[in-house]
């Protein structure tokens, strides 16, 4: 399972998530409902680097994290994007969706 902290400062603006282990199909609807609980930031970096395997449901987390950072008015972005996860983005054409540095 996936885990997600919350990281408060430390040069973030605002806030931020790191999301630690494997977001695949078998834990995908979970890692959607745990991270979507703490978009309640009016700026969010979400921090890929250990991230340590994906699928496509990997994208599946990521567009839908961002849909819920939209209904509740927070700019969210993702940082250090694993190489196959910024693949698969690319593949699923859904890069100008994502806010990305």
């Amino acid at each position: 399972m996936a885990e997600i902290v919350l990281q408060e400062g430390g040069g973030l603006r605002g806030g931020g998530l790191s999301v630690k282990g494997p977001i695949t199909i078998d834990n995908a609807v979970a890692v959607v409902a745990r991270g979507a609980t703490w978009f309640d930031h009016d700026d969010l970096i979400i921090d890929l680097t250990q991230v340590t395997e994906v699928d496509s449901s990997a994208v599946s987390v990521l567009l839908e994290w961002q849909r819920e950072a939209n209904r509740r008015n927070c700019r969210m972005s993702f940082v250090n994007m694993p190489p196959k996860l910024q693949s698969l983005v690319q593949l699923y054409g859904v890069s100008e969706l994502m806010r990305l540095p």
